[in-house]
Parts: structure tokens; sequence; C-alpha cells
């Protein structure tokens, strides 16, 4: 898995058709947020993850369009999405469509792991944010798992009904929106992780446009990217990945770290000295990135968030973010607004 997240040049055109089908300018969107348009020209081209982010907070800024992430779907074709797309197109049910979904996610969004997890008569398709330059996580969540059911939708040719929307981050104050766009399914917010539920037997339906002559071509293609993708990242880089995971679910402690890079802490350590790093150090710039979006969205309290991030005592987060800014959460957060 890469660290340092990237998105395909095809899924950050995709928005900025989308911004132009909203009355808006999207020249001047890339320009306010850096971005060269020249490097969307490249089909297989990689747009670095931060750069991504500032368009979407942009993007929703400009088209007055406060649900654009929920509205990408009825905007963008999911072809236009690269070789990705056309590979889900030509295969031949919608089970292996998500199992590839699921295989080749990097080739669209590197920033997000998708998987697939059967619960009972149901199945979840699960999308978890893998990236601290992601400050906008309900965007991300928000459009691709809507993309995705209509996606399937469109390949089956079925009027899917979704059982469960699962959104792991705080409801909004409106939720109309998302209860429409996924109906009929039942949208609950605040959740331990974000999935769209369907049934499992979609998984057995039929793929309209399947070519099993193009899916050949296409394969050895998209599992060239991926592994162009997958090169090892440095050490640092693959530490602050694993500790982004792990203060989702856990302690992110130096010797959890070790096991999952199949290091003992000791040779973890000492190779991080090598590179110039320190394991605190790292925990503290994974914990700042993560800090500051949560303060920017504004959404949980400051004691939820030291919570979030590892801290025994919202006093110990308080003290390490002055530290680290030279503010406290309060005047960030007062300042972001």
């Amino acid at each position: 898995m890469p660290t340092d997240a990237t998105i395909s040049s095809a899924s950050v055109k995709g928005l900025l058709y989308a911004v132009t089908q909203c009355g808006a300018d999207a020249g001047a969107l890339s320009q306010a947020v850096g971005l060269d348009t020249a490097e969307l020209d490249d089909p297989d081209g990689r747009i670095p993850m931060a750069t991504m982010q500032r368009l979407w907070g942009l993007a929703v800024e400009v088209t007055g369009d406060p649900h654009l992430d929920l509205h990408m779907a009825q905007h963008v074709h999911h072809s236009s999405y690269g070789v990705l797309a056309y590979v889900l197109m030509h295969s031949p049910t919608l089970g292996v469509a998500i199992h590839n979904l699921c295989h080749y996610g990097d080739i669209v969004c590197s920033g997000t792991r998708i998987s697939l997890r059967h619960i009972g008569d149901s199945v979840e398709l699960v999308v978890e944010i893998t990236s601290p330059s992601i400050v906008y996580p309900h965007f991300v969540l928000n459009s691709e798992l809507s993309i995705y059911l209509h996606m399937l939708r469109l390949l089956s040719g079925q009027s899917l009904a979704p059982e469960a929307l699962h959104l792991a981050y705080p409801a909004p104050a409106n939720t109309r929106e998302h209860v429409r766009v996924f109906a009929p399914a039942l949208v609950q917010f605040g959740t331990p992780y974000s999935a769209l539920r369907l049934p499992a037997a979609v998984l057995a339906l039929p793929i309209l446009t399947a070519d099993p002559h193009l899916l050949a071509l296409l394969e050895p293609h998209a599992a060239a990217l991926l592994a162009r993708l997958h090169k090892l990242p440095a050490l640092a880089d693959r530490v602050r990945h694993e500790l982004v995971h792990l203060l989702v679910q856990s302690e992110p402690t130096l010797e959890a770290v070790a096991e999952a890079l199949s290091l003992s802490p000791r040779i973890l350590q000492r190779q991080l000295r090598k590179d110039g790093y320190s394991y605190q150090q790292l925990l503290d710039e994974v914990r700042r990135e993560l800090a500051e979006r949560h303060l920017r969205e504004g959404i949980l309290s400051i004691k939820d968030i030291a919570l979030r991030l590892g801290f025994a005592e919202p006093s110990v987060f308080i003290r390490a973010f002055r530290r680290w800014t030279g503010q406290t959460p309060g005047m960030f957060r007062r300042a972001s607004y």
C-alpha cells in the first residue's frame, strides 16, 4: 500500500467536469490550488491527494452544492475513471467486479482501502480512509460509496436495493440527501466503519457489458499500474501508514508497528535512526495531521479528538498540540473557521 497517497488524473478530471456541469469555472479552481491541468493529459497520471483535497474544499464552495460529493455519480459516468472502470465493465459478474475493485482500487485512489465483508445473507463493501492527507473524509466516503452503488446498478442493469449505509462520521445537520441517494438503505452515521450493505445474491448477477477477451487485455495493464504504485516506499512512510491504521482501532505502540512491518522493535528503531527519524517523531507527525483535520471539520469535540488519537487525557493532547503548533486546539479551530 503506497503511503504518499495519490489519486488518478481521471478522478481529478471527473471532479473538474462536475464543477463545470454546475456552472463554475474549473480553470480558475485548478489555478487556485496550484494544479497544472497539463498533468491531467496522461490517462495514467497521478495527482497528490493533498491537491485533490484542496480541490474538494473549493469545489463545494464555488458550485454552491453542499452535496456535490453525493452528486458525483450523476455528473460523471463511471467509465471516465480509466482502466479500472473498463476492468469492471468486462468482468463476468458483480462478484468478480467487486473483487477487482478491491484488488485494483489503488489505481483510482491510494488513500482509501476497499474490501468486501460477508455477513450472513449480506455483503458489505467497506471503504476505509488510510491517508492522513485526506482532510475531508466525508467528501471521499460519500463520493466513493455513491459512485460504487451507481456503478453496480449500471453494470448489472438492475435497480439494486442496498440494505444499509454505514458512515464513520457524525451525522450532519441535514441528512435528507444521503437518504435520497442511497434509498432504500437504512442510513446510519457515527458507525465504527463506512460501508454499503447489499444482499449477497447480487454477487451472482451477470454484467451486461462483459467481454472476456477485452478483460484479458485490460488486466495486465491494470496489474502493471498497481505494481508501479506499490513499489516499496521508504521505511518512514510505511511507519506513517501503519500508525494511521492503528490509531483507528488500537494503541499505536512501537511493538504493534514493528509487528505489522515484520520487524523487531529494535531493528525498526535502528533503521529509523539511520534514516534520520525516530518513532516518536513520526507518531507526532501523524497525530498532528489527523488532529488538524478533525479540528478543521469542527464535528468532534476536543475530548473526542484526544481519545481518537490515543491520548489518555485531553490535557495531554492539548499540551502536545501546543508543542506542535504553538496554539491550543481551541485557538486552531477558531482560526480555521
